[in-house]
């Protein structure tokens, strides 16, 4: 069922629902919501397991350019180590060196940013579409509990003028 059944079927389940004289409520199943409530919320849309798998997501990405970071740094320095160890060429070993480590850095920056842009994308996506669903779902659950409402207050105004009647003809009745 999807989540429009579910909700007609809280809606029939209000409506059928027997009243509770002169208070304007009505007696219904908890037990019965409760599942019915539960089969909704295992009908929401994937967009929340997406969600959790974005999060995820990001963590690997994040650990990967971190590894990777650490990986550059390492091979810089025994890059660097090895060209030391050799005298005649020392002086050239540490500006590429210094040019590795400062590639290394500058690619991992651009990586994490370019991270940070695909996961700040993926989330705003995300929440424009729940707050999308949202307003829809609220929306037409508002305009159903609005005409439950209303033809509630009906009943009791058609039972109020039911009881002046009553009220009148007894008064009638007693004056005769």
């Amino acid at each position: 069922m999807t989540v429009l059944d579910l909700l007609e079927e809280i809606e029939d389940i209000v409506d059928k629902a027997p009243g509770v004289p002169l208070t304007g409520k009505v007696m219904v199943d908890a037990d019965e919501l409760r599942t019915i409530v539960m089969d909704i919320r295992k009908s929401l849309p994937d967009d929340v397991h997406q969600a959790q798998w974005i999060k995820e997501e990001k963590e690997r990405i994040l650990a990967e350019a971190r590894a990777e970071y650490e990986r550059l740094i390492k091979e810089a320095q025994k890059q660097a180590d090895y060209l030391v160890d050799t005298n005649d060429i020392t002086v050239r070993a540490r500006k590429v060196s210094e040019e590795i480590i400062q590639n290394a850095q500058v690619y991992s920056r651009e990586l994490k940013m370019r991270t940070y842009d695909y996961m700040d994308k993926i989330l705003f996506d995300m929440e424009n579409k729940m707050d999308e669903f949202g307003m829809k779902l609220f929306g037409e659950m508002y305009g159903q509990l609005e005409k439950s409402m209303e033809n509630v207050n009906g009943i009791l105004k058609n039972n109020r003028e039911e009881i002046k009647t009553m009220a009148y003809n007894t008064q009638q009745s007693i004056e005769e």
